[in-house]
């Protein structure tokens, strides 16, 4: 997944600033990203203050890691399996 060039904190701000009545347009221009990116933002980090944006920065991380523990342990058990099938 990419990485995004702003941190928690610089899109709390922008989103912070928009309600407080500054224009979509006029953020997207300073921080040079799209309306699009922007809503994506608010739709994701709308109503969180910086708390629980590291909170869920961290549940995002852990459950990536949790991910890839499963998937790590599906492949240890498929290979098994599949090498007894072609045997008979």
């Amino acid at each position: 997944m990419k990485k995004s060039r702003f941190s928690e904190s610089q899109i709390n701000q922008a989103l912070k600033e928009r309600e407080a009545g500054k224009e979509v347009q006029d953020i997207c221009k300073e921080l040079g990203v799209s309306a699009n990116t922007f809503n994506l933002w608010r739709k994701k980090y709308g109503g969180m203050d910086s708390s629980m944006l590291r909170k869920y920065k961290e549940l995002e991380r852990e459950n990536a890691k949790l991910k890839q523990m499963y998937a790590d342990l599906s492949l240890n058990h498929r290979i098994p399996k599949d090498v007894v099938e072609k045997k008979l």
